[in-house]
């Protein structure tokens, strides 16, 4: 990137051989470039350099292509673009740009207006479909703070709009910098960018259908004054015209929640900050959807798993159960009136194995796999489907079984795998490199972040949240510890999260996890036994008084 900056200082013509880490620059190429410095032979006018997409900001609507790119560069300004080893066009373009330079040298001509070649925009086109207009949503703390996210969600996606991407993060101060950077001068920025930074935020990337759109736009009449940050949690972004999200957030009284970017060239530069697989996942279509398998095929429990591992499935939660009767009965409900129902009944109250999977098209995928519901259905065209392969003599249906929706896959997964929620910190001793880290962590392991908040934490507080240990000879230390600086709280989210988090945390003392957990966060961020890097509920009883303490009820 340094070089980069520094190649556009030159003078006259640079050619720009663009090419990715993993095929280096056009070799084909490279007898042209010789010929012409040869032939030219003008160090202070032409100038060559291969510049590598991966790693420069400006060339990031060029990364992940297998075709070669040349750029022209005068004078610092990127001029002309030719996409392909085409020789004989990069050397009339070469000769044309230098005739030129010698020319205006020479005070034969003036130089011409010349249309620069608009990079980020073409990054546009890469991430984003056409046909779409995209915006960046970033709905702040306070509003996490008061459940506001889903209603947001709901109204967005109610007016007509999709969101494309979604994460909670803890933002940054460069991620605040970035996105507000217009009102970066404001005086009172710094106390803004303190509050957006010691609380989660949701990030949304969010699509409107162009052929959906409004004809009419909404313009806003005589000068704008920028608003000021007088009340960090409710403002708007200053200098904008009114756009059809923004006129959409203001008629559902939700604007004060959450601020809007919408210039294209920003939403392509900060969708790479936030998303930066966004354009692997949008050409996907990754669905979560639930398998079971019944009681009887668990015998060939590890043929089945190896099929969905070839399928390209990625098991993301698995978990032996005992169904009820009367799940089993919900489960069963469309074999009710076959003489078999009563024997199914009975067999689905022993184990099965639920997994929730994910793949691209994941619901359809594992109904097609699956087959027909029952071995009865079986024809020549499915002979390869799960059904005909684990078809079971005892009874005559398929021994799997399979979300049929998108929204039945949601509510077969809250059923078999009710979320909970748990309690965790991040000690004060913790850096802000080895909180990002731990967050990451969390995140991998499929842990949602409900709540989340920087703060300094109160003697009652930490008292609430240490309930069993405060009659301790070491609990004084403890709360010395908290008190030295800021701590971040959380409220994680999913299945069997209490057990996990504490998992995950590894045992108490820093040098025992590293021979027992040495993956575990305390064996890697941990110092001692006080100061080892996190803490986490022990029931359901101290994560709902720990909460209460810190979130309020």
């Amino acid at each position: 990137q340094t070089l980069w900056d520094e190649m556009l200082q030159n003078k006259g013509l640079t050619v720009i051989d663009v090419y990715q880490a993993w095929c280096g620059p056009c070799k084909a190429m490279q007898p042209l470039f010789r010929k012409l410095k040869n032939e030219i032979n003008e160090d202070e006018i032409l100038h060559f350099a291969v510049a590598e997409a991966d790693n420069i900001v400006t060339l990031q609507s060029f990364k992940d292509k297998c075709e070669p790119v040349f750029l022209f560069s005068v004078n610092g300004k990127i001029i002309a673009k030719i996409q392909g080893a085409n020789a004989p066009l990069v050397n009339k373009k070469v000769s044309t740009l230098i005739n030129e330079e010698k020319k205006i040298a020479a005070g034969e001509m003036i130089r011409p207006e010349v249309i620069l070649v608009p990079l980020l925009s073409q990054y546009n086109e890469t991430v984003f479909s056409l046909g779409e207009i995209y915006y960046i949503v970033i709905i702040k703390p306070d509003a996490v703070l008061k459940t506001k996210p889903q209603e947001i969600k709901e109204k967005i996606t109610a007016a007509g709009f999709v969101i494309e991407a979604e994460d909670k993060i803890m933002l940054t101060e460069e991620q605040v910098r970035d996105f507000y950077s217009q009102i970066e001068d404001e005086p009172d920025f710094e106390d803004f960018l303190s509050f957006m930074t010691t609380g989660l935020s949701h990030v949304l990337v969010i699509a409107q259908i162009k052929d959906q759109m409004e004809e009419s736009d909404l313009e806003l009449e005589g000068p704008s004054e920028p608003p000021t940050l007088n009340t960090p949690g409710v403002r708007a972004v200053p200098g904008k015209v009114l756009g059809d999200l923004e006129e959409c957030l203001e008629q559902q009284h939700i604007s004060q929640f959450c601020d809007v970017e919408d210039n294209e060239a920003k939403v392509a530069k900060l969708t790479d900050v936030f998303f930066p697989d966004f354009k692997i996942t949008k050409s996907k279509k990754l669905q979560k959807t639930l398998a079971l398998l019944r009681p009887d095929i668990l015998e060939n429990q590890d043929d089945v798993l190896q099929i969905i591992k070839n399928e390209g499935f990625t098991i993301l939660m698995g978990r032996q159960i005992v169904l009820s009767e009367e799940a089993a009965k919900m489960l069963c409900e469309e074999y009710e009136k076959e003489t078999y129902y009563e024997k199914l009944i009975e067999t689905m109250t022993s184990p099965s194995l639920a997994l929730v999977l994910l793949r691209d098209n994941g619901v359809q995928h594992w109904k097609e796999l699956l087959g027909p519901k029952s071995v009865e259905e079986i024809v020549e065209y499915n002979a390869e489907s799960l059904c005909a392969q684990f078809a079971m003599g005892s009874l005559p249906i398929n021994q799997l079984y399979g979300s049929d929706s998108t929204e039945a896959a949601e509510r077969d997964i809250q059923y078999f795998f009710p979320p909970e929620d748990t309690f965790a910190l991040i000690k004060p001793h913790v850096t802000h490199e080895q909180r990002g880290e731990i967050l990451k962590l969390i995140k991998d392991e499929g842990f949602e972040l409900t709540q989340l908040k920087e703060l300094y934490l109160t003697p009652e507080q930490v008292e609430r949240i240490y309930v069993q240990i405060v009659n301790k000879d070491f609990y004084k230390d403890v709360l010395q510890v908290l008190s030295e600086g800021p701590t971040v709280v959380m409220v994680l989210t999913k299945w069997n999260a209490i057990a996990d988090w504490r998992r995950l945390m590894g045992p108490v003392d820093p040098e025992e996890a590293k021979l027992l957990s040495p993956d575990s966060i305390r064996a890697r961020f941990g110092i001692n036994i006080l100061k080892n890097g996190v803490h986490g509920a022990t029931n359901l009883y101290s994560v709902t008084e720990s909460i209460s303490a810190v979130f309020g009820e």
